[in-house]
């Protein structure tokens, strides 16, 4: 009989927990019978002793210490005499009852943190939502920026000269010999100006090197032809595994490479120069380090240099940190999130 009550726990033990009341009810009558057995015979303790392994393997958190503690007491009962009533109450009373309520107030417990880890992880994942939102929000500034800065630059050159050139072209007509002339020339000027600056804005916009290669490839074939013309030794790295991201990421990374570089030429005299491209998981990196001059990145300067790197860098949602001092070299270091690229379009 005790061996066939044992029978159906390789059944109960996947169900233990869609059938906890089975589970429960199954596990008191195994109790009830290893008592019972083990009144008539010492010998059915160790039948009894299988509520030890029963009750961890089968019982739900808060019922374990409370199926190990009875059977603890089934097993000290059942070797006791009669004499020892008085002896079974206190043990009841001074240890069995604190270990199941010990044994509760553990669970209780555990369930409580693991809620508390579900509501952290809820948490985690709103918080990761939120900061998409935020990175996209960055994006759509980066480019609502860019594009505030290119109608700037066409206001303050382009359409000037545009008006400048209307009004020389009507004075012209108006003219005659050298006058006209003279006007004619500077009708010329104008056009052949306002043709550079718009050439400039159009290159301003898209890196061409990136059109026809990856971020890494542009990178190095511009640093190589930097190194040539500016004659100064460049060490190009590239560490992690490189990913595609968003082409505005890349193009302002490669802008930001591409202004430290010339600012060293114009202004640093270093003899040694390194550009580092690092791609983390969640961000890539861009480092430009000289030993030149340096200089006092707390002066104001007139150039567009750092102020356009990091207005640059901030519409990708990304910091720029700049790092010199005189007679202690320069380094740059721009760290933006690494935005997917956008999926390419089926027809």
């Amino acid at each position: 009989m005790a061996a066939g009550w044992l029978a159906p726990i390789p059944w109960l033990h996947p169900r233990r927990d869609t059938r906890r009341a089975l589970v429960v009810a199954h596990y008191l009558i195994l109790l009830i019978l290893a008592a019972a057995l083990a009144t008539r015979s010492q010998a059915f303790v160790v039948f009894a002793s299988t509520g030890y392994p029963l009750a961890i393997a089968l019982l739900p958190g808060r019922l374990v210490m409370a199926g190990v503690t009875l059977t603890a007491l089934i097993n000290v009962t059942s070797q006791a005499g009669p004499e020892a009533g008085t002896t079974l109450l206190t043990v009841i009373a001074g240890v069995a009852v604190p270990l199941v309520l010990a044994g509760w107030y553990v669970s209780a417990e555990h369930d409580r943190r693991r809620r508390l880890v579900e509501r952290l992880r809820a948490a985690m994942d709103e918080n990761a939502e939120l900061n998409a939102r935020l990175l996209g929000q960055a994006r759509r500034a980066g480019v609502l920026d860019e594009r505030h800065r290119v109608a700037g630059e066409i206001h303050d050159t382009l359409a000037q000269d545009l008006v400048a050139l209307i009004g020389q072209l009507s004075a012209a007509g108006r003219a005659q010999g050298e006058d006209a002339r003279r006007h004619l020339d500077r009708a010329a000027e104008l056009a052949r100006r306002g043709l550079s600056e718009t050439r400039r804005s159009v290159r301003a916009l898209r890196p061409e090197p990136l059109e026809d290669a990856e971020l890494p490839d542009a990178l190095g074939h511009m640093a190589e032809s930097w190194a040539q013309a500016a004659g100064v030794d460049l060490r190009f790295e590239v560490t992690g595994t490189p990913v595609a991201v968003a082409a505005e990421v890349e193009a302002a990374l490669f802008r930001v490479a591409q202004e430290a570089l010339a600012n060293v030429a114009k202004h640093a005299n270093a003899t040694r120069t390194g550009l580092t491209l690092s791609y983390t998981d969640e961000a890539i990196l861009l480092d430009v380090r000289d030993d030149g001059t340096g200089f006092d990145p707390q002066r104001p300067s007139d150039g567009f240099g750092l102020d356009g790197m990091r207005q640059r860098v901030r519409g990708v949602g990304g910091t720029l940190e700049v790092e010199s001092g005189p007679g202690r070299g320069t380094a740059v270091a721009a760290a933006v999130p690494a935005l997917p690229a956008a999926p390419a379009r089926t027809e």
